[in-house]
């Protein structure tokens, strides 16, 4: 086994750009040089576009803090992503967005996270469950598959088990596997006039998704009419109007939200708590301390109050998220000129923060490649921490559910810690597809703790 965890391999030297292109549709990671996780920003040009990768931490603040409307999303995110996600809080910018915000936000604050803990915990003992005695098991697909329970059942109020919640389950499995993070024809920023050749796969799961959505979102209108409809995220945000214009969501963009949440609150949610898996297993030694801070907890009745003891466990999922980030690159558009490392940005311009070599910075993080939780304890781990950690974006666009999927990572981690024994059975290898995944999955041996 190697000494590290795994790491996708770099773009070779002296690849031209129809090279760069074609690597870039097999894996965003493959197209990327190596010098980046050394680099404060790098430039590329093209006949097409231009695009500036940003890694010094203070032009990383400046567009995700200080100036963030300088810097909005860039349409290459809408292109790609827009069958499924249509107008959602992930893709908009400007007015829109705040709009969104304001009416979504509250949903999600701090308290909210009291309410949705017994249906996580709920999840969580329905997986172990699952599993039964272990085995040999590919934990991508058990992680998606437990995680797509927390979300209706903190959404909706139904179980993975039901019809439509396992449908929508197994539709976006099929999206995930056949959508790439960004497509080539928005990347070179073509004219919208231009056609966009899509994978028709993706297509269609897209269509399916977004039809059984409308029918969950429909049902929860009548039932709000009826003064029947659950307390769940859900009713909380349908029911919610923007304070400043009166607002509510409509049908359609109800179901735009619902797809964000599920693919931020399940995708991500997944890919982290399947990479936290595989660490734990390429790293006996704390695994045997994060069984031996969770052993005592009984987890049939474990409330939200409990997670603050679980400080390992939540240093274990914080340096997973440095290491396998589940969403690897963010892509902003400069909305004038700028000037970044003495050079002119253009307006236009796509400028890309990648938490991916953000947090394996070779400049900025000591042992960057390493899997070491008690980094965060260290000088140089609380000040990257600040500035060189962004797993969930940072600023006025922080993810709605930071909160809501650290609570939730700490909360599984624990439950599927506590209950077996993970052993590697051969080594995946990271790819940045939609999130970050395991090639050919994440396949582990889980053993039973006696």
């Amino acid at each position: 086994m190697s000494k590290l965890p795994v790491k996708p391999a770099s773009r070779p030297e002296g690849v031209g750009i129809l090279g760069r292109i074609k690597l870039f549709r097999q894996d965003v990671f493959a197209s990327q040089p190596a010098k980046l996780y050394k680099a404060w920003m790098a430039e590329t040009r093209t006949p097409f576009y231009r695009s500036y990768l940003v890694n010094q931490p203070d032009l990383v603040k400046r567009v995700l803090k200080e100036r963030p409307e300088d810097f909005p999303k860039s349409p290459v995110i809408h292109d790609t992503l827009k069958h499924l996600l249509g107008d959602s809080v992930f893709v908009t910018n400007g007015e829109q967005w705040k709009q969104q915000r304001r009416i979504i936000d509250p949903a999600f604050e701090g308290g909210r996270l009291h309410e949705a803990f017994p249906a996580m915990r709920a999840a969580g003992l329905a997986a172990l469950a699952r599993l039964g005695d272990g085995g040999e098991v590919e934990m991508e697909y058990q992680t998606a598959h437990l995680t797509a329970d927390v979300i209706f059942r903190t959404l909706f109020s139904m179980p993975i088990e039901d019809d439509t919640a396992t449908k929508v389950f197994q539709a976006f499995r099929d999206y995930q596997r056949t959508q790439p993070l960004w497509n080539v024809a928005g990347l070179l920023q073509l004219p919208a006039w231009v056609p966009r050749f899509r994978n028709a796969k993706a297509k269609a799961a897209a269509g399916e998704i977004r039809g059984l959505l409308e029918g969950l979102v429909t049902a929860r209108q009548k039932e709000i009419a009826a003064g029947t409809a659950p307390d769940d995220l859900a009713t909380k945000i349908m029911t919610k109007s923007d304070p400043e214009t009166g607002h509510k969501f409509g049908a359609q963009e109800m179901v735009d939200q619902v797809a964000i949440f599920f693919l931020a609150g399940h995708e991500t949610s997944a890919s982290a708590l399947s990479w936290a898996l595989y660490l734990l297993a390429f790293d006996p030694d704390v695994q045997a301390r994060l069984a031996n801070e969770v052993a005592g907890l009984d987890m049939e009745n474990i409330q939200f109050k409990d997670l603050s003891k679980l400080r390992f466990t939540r240093a274990v999922f914080r340096e997973t998220l440095r290491l396998y980030p589940p969403v690897p690159m963010m892509v902003r558009r400069a909305a004038q000129d700028e000037e970044m490392r003495e050079r002119r940005v253009k307006k236009g311009s796509m400028v890309i923060l990648s938490p991916w070599h953000l947090h394996r910075h070779e400049r900025l993080w000591d042992r960057p490649d390493a899997f070491d939780p008690d980094r965060w304890e260290t000088e140089n781990g609380k000040k990257c921490s600040r500035e060189a950690y962004i797993p969930f974006s940072a600023g006025a666009r922080v993810c709605t559910g930071a909160g809501f999927g650290m609570a939730e990572g700490v909360l599984l981690l624990a439950m599927l810690v506590q209950k077996f024994r993970f052993e590697i059975v051969k080594e995946p290898t990271p790819v940045a597809y939609l999130t970050v995944r395991a090639k050919d999955g994440i396949w582990l041996k889980l053993e039973r703790r006696t």
